[in-house]
C-alpha cells in the first residue's frame, strides 16, 4: 500500500448538507482512507491508498454528486 494524501478543490459547496454529499459521494470508493472537507475553504484534504483508488478518481466521484472538483497541483 503507498498511502497518498492530497487537496481536491471543490467549487459549488455552500452549506452543511452540501459537505454530508461530498461525504455520501465518496464513502463507498475503495482504498479512499479519509476525507476532510473545509467548506470555508472549499477543498478537501484526502487520504488513500494509490493501489486501489486515486485523487482523480476521488475528485471524479465528487463532480457526478454536481460540484466541480479539481485535483489541486502538489
Amino acid at each position: 500500500m503507498a498511502e497518498q494524501t492530497r487537496t481536491i478543490n471543490i467549487d459549488g459547496m455552500t452549506c452543511g448538507g452540501c459537505v454530508a454529499s461530498v461525504h455520501a459521494a465518496t464513502a463507498d470508493i475503495d482504498g479512499l482512507n479519509t476525507i476532510s472537507i473545509e467548506l470555508a475553504d472549499n477543498l478537501a484534504t484526502v487520504s488513500f491508498d494509490d493501489t486501489k483508488t486515486s485523487a482523480e478518481k476521488i475528485a471524479a466521484a465528487i463532480d457526478d454528486a454536481g460540484f466541480d472538483a479539481t485535483v489541486a497541483n502538489s
